[in-house]
């Protein structure tokens, strides 16, 4: 199998981990060796309700039975997204009250940046250094990390970058600026949490301007930082919200939601501004539905505060440098690259998962299920700790 994977699925690294999967369960991954390895990325962060929840499997099955695919995005009326989109809506502050089901979160960011410009018949687009909001062309464009982009220009013009955090900079919002574009918690950058009152004078300069405030919640949304979305902690609403990867328990799903009034200029002049065949599926959006419900139902948003703390008072040896990071994600901080890296490796061979981040090389993830038990994070924090040790010798 491996040499198949390797021949003819296209690869992203020289170097993939490689683990044959077999199936997976809870807070367990396993391989086809029946080896049961405690999951401590979840799927970057997608699989919020761990492995196989039992609520969401019956919720694909049962509308997998009723029908699938029958037209495309936004012709028919079709249960399951009405009612996922008016799930959000009660539960997300106004005026945010209008969802655009896509594929991916990439997709979201896309049609984001475009209703942005539609919306305010503006080009200037700004992000942050070091951003990571996807890899289609436009996502791209807002990357602050020239080495990953540089090979694929030209991109998307009008876009200039803002250091995430720095009040000062905040001067280049200006009247020719259709939208800011920011991760609630900069993800790729090393989970770098906004300074307080940094988001609140981003949102008060872009009103200053008439500027829209993209928030991108595609990692932190969902109840990963004890709260349904991330930005629900910092006092600034945005007018555009972005989310995907924990939306549907592991399904390729996406979408971006705005107030009725914005969302509108994707209807005409021109028509269908933004299509897509796919984009809020039934079986997807069912699952995103049973995975919201069972966040707003069960005590995980809030447990996820605790069970932060747990980690951190674990997670205390003189190779940790720092813990950054809100809730359920957290990145640990090391001294070097090659500390970050021996840990990810050793922590394979010991059947514990864990991963890097994209521009922090010194840096290890650890992004659980939420419904990872606390016997479950001690257990994966021995397995840290004992490695940090042999690396002390």
């Amino acid at each position: 199998m491996k040499k198949d994977f390797l021949k003819y699925q296209a690869q992203t690294t020289p170097h993939p981990l490689g683990m044959e999967i077999s199936h997976a369960k809870g807070s367990y991954i396993y391989d086809t060796k029946g080896n049961a390895h405690l999951d401590f990325v979840a799927g970057v962060s997608a699989c919020g309700l761990g492995h196989g929840h039992p609520k969401v499997i019956s919720a694909i099955q049962d509308q997998a039975e009723k029908y699938m695919h029958v037209m495309v995005y936004g012709e028919y009326i079709q249960s399951p997204a009405v009612r996922y989109a008016q799930l959000l809506a009660k539960n997300l502050p106004s005026p945010l009250e209008t969802t655009y089901l896509v594929n991916s979160g990439t997709e979201a960011v896309e049609g984001a940046i475009k209703l942005a410009r539609r919306y305010t018949g503006r080009s200037e687009i700004i992000a942050a250094h070091n951003a990571y909001h996807g890899n289609t062309m436009g996502s791209l464009s807002l990357m602050g990390h020239e080495m990953r982009k540089s090979v694929f220009r030209p991109l998307i013009p009008d876009v200039s970058f803002i250091h995430f955090n720095s009040k000062k900079e905040l001067e280049h919002i200006s009247p020719k600026t259709a939208c800011v574009v920011l991760e609630t918690i900069q993800g790729g950058a090393g989970f770098i949490l906004p300074e307080a009152g940094y988001l609140e004078k981003v949102r008060k300069k872009c009103n200053e301007v008439g500027a829209l405030l993209i928030l991108d919640e595609i990692q932190p949304g969902f109840g990963r930082t004890g709260k349904l979305f991330a930005f629900e902690h910092y006092n600034c609403v945005p007018d555009i919200l972005v989310m995907g990867k924990g939306m549907a328990s592991g399904l390729p799903v996406g979408a971006f939601t705005s107030s009725q009034k914005i969302m509108h200029a994707l209807q005409e002049k021109p028509k269908l501004g933004h299509i897509t065949t796919f984009g809020g599926n039934p079986v997807i959006s069912a699952a995103s539905l049973a995975t919201l419900k069972e966040l707003l139902d069960t005590s995980l948003i809030p447990e996820t505060i605790a069970k932060e703390k747990l980690f951190r008072s674990l997670l205390t040896h003189p190779k940790i440098k720092e813990v950054r990071g809100k809730g359920l994600m957290l990145a640990l901080l090391f001294e070097n690259q090659e500390m970050a890296n021996e840990l990810v490796l050793r922590a394979k061979a010991k059947n514990l998962i864990l991963f890097w981040l994209l521009f922090e090389p010194k840096a290890v993830r650890i992004s659980p299920p939420l419904t990872i038990s606390e016997e479950e994070i001690r257990q994966g924090c021995v397995f840290i700790l004992q490695i940090l040790e042999e690396l002390s010798q």
